[in-house]
Parts: structure tokens; C-alpha cells; sequence
């Protein structure tokens, strides 16, 4: 009897185990299949709603496939940048921090969440920790990126030292030039050294900015400054000379500096047969107000500025020639002074959107830009 009881059971209870276990198949299979729907569908509604331009609700949508989803790392890519778009730093680094936390992210999305996390921190105005994870990034996809962040954290910190490596190593890797900016690394540097008497480390961040990029003119600008200072004067015009040929529209602006070396070291003669050279080949305002200083005249005195008033009707030429007698003017500069400030007032002849900024000459009840209504003001920007 205990035989055919065990039997008996054991016969019922077969098919029993393969039904219930049939079910439950069935039931985590459809579960499986719900949560694939559900997690897309809010996907695509979060990214519907940002299309539409609801970011508030595109997040919570987000915010929705990313529970339904927790393995999704593409969900959480677009909720932090969500996140970071709208402000939300914070918020935006505990995603990517959440990221980074998880043992089974690929090597490759792993990197990728540490880009966006250093890009938090950057927006965030956190620039230490912005700099840590992106020098994490380095031997990556994202090295090159990474370097050039850190490049603009170093100019914003004015760590030129650091700049000057980061630089260097970027034009080595055959990112770009970088001469220019690191010629402009070393003259700040020089500056720093003068600033703290150190004239030897000022001596050879110049010779350093000069080997980097031999025609910018501002490290030879600030060897004339520190000869001049020196009282060196023969040298400090030598260097003025090297400027004035590798870049003498650059030594034209730095004219009224010139002069003033010129007055204090007694070499007027000089410079003035050194500037009516240069204004034969480049007429210019600066070069026209320098050559006035030397021959101790006002600008407007001087017989050249009408000829530059006609060739270049700029609105700095005719304030110089504002400052005469008008019964002087010839025919022609009365019409260059027109000409010279109806070009300069032109810019500013507009009217603008106080909605989004869109100008115009003439004036809009609605904007061509962004459609508002009454956003134009009625006075033109000059009026404003």
C-alpha cells in the first residue's frame, strides 16, 4: 500500500511540477517582454518631448525608462546630458559617477561617462576636478579632447607653466600649431619673473617665446621694454628694428610706445626718420599721431592727415580733424567726415530684438527671427 501511494504521487506530482513550471516560464517571459516595451516606450516619449522642446518632461520620461532599465547606459547618457543642459550639475555628475560605479560598463563606455563627467565638473565651475578627470582620460579616444580642456582650465587659471606642457605635447602629437600660444605661455612668464625681480627666469622665458615662434611680435616687445628699462637704449632700438621688420603693423599700433622710448632716451632724430619711413609703406592713424608727438604738434596739425583722411575715412582721422578750424577743411574732408562717420554710425543704425537679439535696419511689429510680437523697441540701438 505504501508502494502504490508513492506511485501514485509521484504520478500526480510530475505533471503538476511541469505545469506550475510552465507557468511561471510563461509569466517571467511575459514580464521580460513587458519591461522590453515599457522601457523603449519611455524612451521614445522622453525623446519626443525633448524634440518638442519640453526638457522637464523628456527628464521625468527619462528618468522613467532609466528605473524600468537600470543596465541601459545609453538612457543614462542622455539624462546627464539632459541634466547638464539645463543647469542641473549636480545631478548630472551622479549619473555619470553612477556609471563609472558599475562593474560590467565596457571598457569603452566606461570612458565615455569619464568624458562626461569631466565636462560636469567644467560646467559646473568646478575646474580642480574637472582637471583630475581629464587627465584620466589620457591614452584614450578622448586624450586629444581632454588636452585641449585642460589647456583652456590652465589659461583660465593662469598656470603657464602647465599650458606650455600641455601645449607642447599637443603639437608633437600632431594636433596643430601651437606656436603662437605657447610663444604667448613664455611671455607671461616673463612678465611673472620680471614682476619678482627674477631677471635671469624673465631672460630666458623670452628666448624661449622667441625660439617657439620667431616673427610674434610680442616677445620682442617686451625685450625693447626691458632694455629700455635696463637703460641699454642701442639695444632696446635694435630690438625695435627686429619688430618693426617682422611685423610692422604690429609696431605701427605700438607706435605711441616708440615715442615715449624715443623722448626718454633722447633719440627723437631717430625714431622720426624710423616712422616716416614705415608711414611711407603703411599710412596709418597711430603711426600719423606718433610723428605728430615727435614734431610736438596736435594731430589735426599735422600736414599728412588729410591725405589720410581721403585714402581712409576713418572715424579716428576725422576726431583729429574735428579738432581745427573748419574754415581750413578743403571740399573733400568735409565729405570724408561724412563718409568716415556715416560708416561707423552704420552698426549701430539698427534695430534689435529684445526677444532674441535679432537686428535689422528697419523696424518689425513682429520678429523675422524668433516671430515674437512688439519686441522691437522703437529706437534704433544707437538711441538706446
Amino acid at each position: 500500500m505504501e508502494g502504490f501511494d508513492f506511485w501514485q504521487w509521484l504520478l500526480i506530482g510530475l505533471p503538476v511540477a511541469f505545469a506550475l513550471g510552465w507557468i511561471a516560464s510563461r509569466f517571467d517571459l511575459r514580464q521580460w517582454k513587458r519591461t522590453d516595451r515599457e522601457a523603449p516606450k519611455a524612451y521614445f516619449k522622453g525623446l519626443n518631448l525633448l524634440l518638442n522642446e519640453q526638457p522637464d518632461k523628456a527628464i521625468d520620461a527619462f528618468i522613467e525608462a532609466v528605473q524600468a532599465d537600470p543596465d541601459t547606459s545609453e538612457l543614462h547618457f542622455a539624462l546627464g546630458n539632459l541634466f547638464r543642459r539645463r543647469g542641473e550639475f549636480e545631478r548630472a555628475v551622479r549619473v555619470h559617477q553612477h556609471l563609472l560605479q558599475r562593474a560590467d560598463l565596457a571598457a569603452a563606455e566606461r570612458e565615455r561617462a569619464q568624458h562626461a563627467l569631466a565636462h560636469d565638473f567644467m560646467k559646473a565651475g568646478l575646474f580642480d576636478r574637472a582637471e583630475e578627470a581629464f587627465q584620466a582620460l589620457e591614452g584614450t579616444p578622448f586624450d586629444t579632447e581632454a588636452r585641449l580642456a585642460r589647456l583652456g582650465l590652465y589659461e583660465r587659471s593662469r598656470d603657464w607653466r602647465a599650458a606650455v606642457d600641455v601645449a607642447a605635447h599637443l603639437e608633437k602629437s600632431g594636433t596643430g600649431s601651437f606656436a603662437t600660444r605657447i610663444a604667448h605661455y613664455q611671455c607671461e612668464l616673463a612678465v611673472e619673473a620680471d614682476d619678482r625681480g627674477d631677471a635671469a627666469g624673465a631672460e630666458s622665458a623670452l628666448a624661449k617665446a622667441g625660439e617657439a615662434a620667431p616673427h610674434a611680435p610680442r616677445p620682442l616687445l617686451l625685450r625693447a621694454q626691458r632694455l629700455a628699462r635696463q637703460g641699454r637704449h642701442d639695444e632696446a632700438m635694435a630690438a625695435w628694428a627686429e619688430l618693426r621688420q617682422r611685423a610692422p603693423e604690429s609696431f605701427a599700433r605700438l607706435a605711441h610706445e616708440f615715442v615715449a622710448f624715443a623722448q626718454a632716451s633722447g633719440q627723437n632724430a631717430a625714431a622720426a626718420q624710423v616712422l616716416k619711413q614705415l608711414y611711407e609703406r603703411l599710412p596709418s592713424i597711430d603711426l600719423l599721431r606718433a610723428l605728430a608727438t615727435l614734431e610736438g604738434i596736435p594731430p589735426g596739425a599735422a600736414p599728412q592727415l588729410l591725405e589720410l583722411l581721403r585714402g581712409q575715412p576713418s572715424l579716428s582721422a576725422a576726431l583729429e580733424l574735428l579738432d581745427t578750424p573748419r574754415a581750413s577743411w578743403p571740399e573733400f574732408a568735409r565729405q570724408s567726415v561724412r563718409d568716415a562717420v556715416a560708416r561707423a554710425a552704420r552698426p549701430l543704425q539698427r534695430y534689435r530684438c529684445a526677444a532674441c537679439g535679432f537686428e535689422a535696419q528697419r523696424h518689425f511689429w513682429q520678429c523675422p527671427g524668433c516671430l515674437s510680437w512688439d519686441s522691437f523697441p522703437p529706437q534704433r540701438i544707437e538711441e538706446l
